[in-house]
């Protein structure tokens, strides 16, 4: 079998990984409580993969108004936290490094989770998209542009959101700046038409990003902190580029080298961008040259372009969404060479073990 990097020890910053397969951020809709409470079954979904060189959790929202799916977990409140506490000690346990992944969808909610209350944006600008709602699957609505107290709040927001993830017991955590959500809605200019200082130029519009970095710094070791961008997004929850989308996180991401983040996680293209004549469809090599730290990229990578892209050293790292899904010992099957489970479509949503917890690893599978 060819040489397999993905399982080879790599640094992050103080942290040291048993591999470099990491666990995606997913949305699985299993904290269907009141209080959006991470439970039991959450312990035994993280614990199962914890053979990951990292794990890094699905999006949980910094806040109230932060929220946009349906039974997805919160950091913000002392019950969060608890709920957290067990998941993340669960995790050590099991020799494990788990990441929080800290989330605002801005205007990819829905004034159902807010007591009528409009989402918060940039802009008020309908993204013409769907909002997954309590109440099922209903049309965006065109959001409330947020004041300058509603930014600073939601820079204050994250920061906390940090400071509990921290109390929680995570090893770090990953700021959302991603897939359309609030952050990537200020980045680009169809999103964000504001005309003050986080509106405007290139540098008015990553503005947030680093004003949330700069405050989580405040709580946190600067080298626990990550975060995700995905640069050549385009016609998913009504983002679209244009010639100053990519020349935006140019800037973004030279201007991270001035940090010791943890890590860079990049997704390359969800669609196909070859024809546009704004998209960079090539990310990883675009970015690496450019980056001067842990890159980690993502989106629809196997076993054999994993390791090809890390041999490459095009990235440190890669991160698998939905083999990790229906295979939690997803870094076992790669050592082994081993075929790997279909996944549940079906189950990626709803409440409950099944399409969760119940997927059998290698060993058990050959028991039964």
């Amino acid at each position: 079998m060819y040489k397999q990097p993905l399982l080879e020890q790599i640094q992050l910053g103080d942290l040291t990984l048993k591999n470099r397969v990491v666990m995606a951020p997913m949305t699985r809709s299993r904290a269907d409580n009141p209080e959006n409470v991470p439970t039991e079954i959450h312990v035994k979904y993280y614990t199962q993969r914890a053979s990951a060189g990292l794990i890094i959790s699905e999006g949980s929202q910094v806040s109230k108004k932060a929220v946009g799916y349906i039974n997805t977990p919160g950091i913000y409140s002392a019950a969060q936290v608890e709920g957290w506490k067990k998941v993340t000690k669960a995790v050590h346990d099991e020799g494990g490094k788990i990441f929080i992944q800290l989330w605002h969808v801005g205007r990819i909610s829905h004034s159902d989770f807010h007591n009528g209350d409009l989402p918060h944006a940039p802009s008020a600008i309908n993204p013409q998209a769907k909002a997954y709602t309590p109440k099922g699957f209903k049309d965006t609505e065109t959001p409330k542009e947020m004041s300058m107290e509603e930014i600073h709040q939601t820079i204050l927001d994250f920061k906390n959101a940090a400071k509990n993830a921290w109390e929680a017991g995570f090893d770090g955590v990953e700021i959302h700046s991603s897939n359309g959500y609030l952050l990537h809605q200020f980045f680009s200019r169809t999103s964000n038409v504001r005309i003050d200082e986080y509106g405007g130029s290139i540098e008015n519009r990553a503005r947030i990003l680093f004003d949330i970095i700069d405050a989580i710094k405040e709580v946190m070791p600067e080298n626990r902190i990550g975060l995700r961008l995905n640069p050549s997004l385009h016609g998913v929850f009504g983002m679209t580029m244009d010639e100053e989308s990519i020349p935006t996180f140019d800037y973004i991401i030279e201007k991270l080298n001035n940090y010791n983040l943890s890590y860079l996680h990049l997704s390359e293209p969800f669609t196909d961008v070859s024809e546009l004549a704004f998209a960079e469809p090539n990310i990883a090599q675009r970015y690496r040259p450019m980056y001067k730290g842990t890159i980690i990229i993502n989106s629809a990578f196997d076993q054999k372009s994993g390791n090809e892209v890390v041999l490459e050293g095009l990235a440190d790292a890669v991160a698998y969404g939905k083999p990790y899904i229906s295979n939690p010992d997803l870094v076992e099957r790669f050592a082994n060479n081993a075929e790997l489970a279909e996944w549940d479509q079906d189950t990626f949503y709803v409440p409950g073990e099944k399409g969760y917890t119940d997927y059998p690893s290698m060993k058990k599978e050959k028991a039964v």
